[in-house]
């Protein structure tokens, strides 16, 4: 392959990663609350979508920087109000599903190792999640939002009245919730992957 050649190439990954990217940022603003699980201000969306895609056709270096630059639109155009912390939390967890499935996929790419790749990558989000949030998300809110973190968890004890406590309140309703969410972006990748996978590769 020529210096050329690859110049080209490079050049066509980064357009998709812009595209992707674009995407991404504009399903992160089309969110909506899942009040059976968690507070109304954990909000689904499927920004994780594009990202997933681009790490099965591009590879998980390509789902990072689709994830990266999502983050870095939403900051453009949305701003923070959380000093970053949000920003970096969602951006940490977004890449906690879809770099380890694209990489398993990438490493064999059958039906097979994208299933697995993909339930590995949701249960790793729900790991990465609670973590991020018991010890990052939780205290950060209730910093930036004058929201003591005993509120918080009365939130979640409207929803599950076993939830008396921080660690409850993250078992309980951010893990199902990131669950849910990986369940659903997996879903759908396998839904249409084969459908946008030549455009992805051409």
């Amino acid at each position: 392959m020529t210096s050329t050649t690859t110049e080209r190439s490079n050049i066509h990954v980064l357009a998709k990663i812009a595209i992707l990217g674009a995407i991404a940022f504009v399903l992160m603003m089309v969110e909506f609350p899942v009040p059976f699980i968690a507070p109304p201000f954990y909000k689904m969306d499927f920004s994780e979508l594009p990202v997933l895609l681009g790490g099965f056709a591009l590879g998980p270096m390509a789902a990072v920087g689709i994830e990266a630059l999502k983050i870095v639109l939403n900051l453009l155009f949305q701003g923070t109000s959380t000093a970053y912390v949000g920003e970096l939390a969602n951006f940490l967890i977004g890449i906690s599903l879809s770099v380890p499935a694209a990489m398993i996929y990438n490493a064999n790419k059958t039906k097979n190792s994208a299933v697995r790749g993909m339930v590995i990558g949701s249960v790793t989000m729900a790991v990465v999640g609670v973590l991020l949030n018991y010890f990052v998300l939780l205290p950060a809110y209730s910093f930036f939002y004058h929201l003591p973190i005993e509120t918080i968890v009365a939130m979640g004890g409207k929803i599950f009245p076993f939830v008396t406590n921080k660690l409850t309140f993250v078992i309980a309703c951010v893990t199902p919730f990131n669950l849910l969410k990986g369940i659903m972006i997996s879903v759908i990748t396998a839904l249409i992957y084969k459908r946008v996978s030549p455009v992805l590769h051409r």
